[in-house]
């Protein structure tokens, strides 16, 4: 399998992690070591993996709201083989963010292990039909 094909790979598993609010799918793609950061308040705020996935957990999934899935990447910037920036959208309820991921490729495959994001903006939940 190509190096391209298997980045993919973790990106949709991202996408599927947030989207079911699956802590072990977020488990299989973020290093242990991660940490998210946020500036949208004027200040940084840094938030471990481990405090990310609590949060995770305890809120209801967009899939279990039958919301209309709605990500996508919007631009792959390798640094080396091994390496590589991944900027994406996606909306989970109401808010719509914008992800900067950072990716490294080690004995476990490609895994996150940093996150820069921003709350873009507030958008309608569009669900789908029962």
């Amino acid at each position: 399998m190509n190096n391209t094909r298997i980045l993919l790979e973790a990106i949709s598993l991202y996408f599927d992690a947030i989207y079911h609010c699956d802590v072990e799918k977020l488990d299989a793609v973020f290093h242990p070591s991660a940490s998210l950061f946020d500036a949208d308040e004027g200040k940084i705020f840094v938030d471990p993996i481990a405090n990310f996935r609590m949060d995770v957990e305890s809120r209801p999934s967009p899939a279990a709201r039958n919301q209309i899935r709605k990500d996508e990447i919007v631009l792959i910037d390798y640094l080396s083989d091994l390496s590589a920036t991944v900027k994406v959208r996606l909306q989970a309820h109401e808010s719509i963010f914008v992800d900067h991921l950072a990716f490294v490729k080690g004995p476990d495959g490609w895994q996150i292990v940093s996150k820069i994001w921003h709350l873009e903006s507030k958008a309608e939940v569009l669900e789908m039909a029962a």
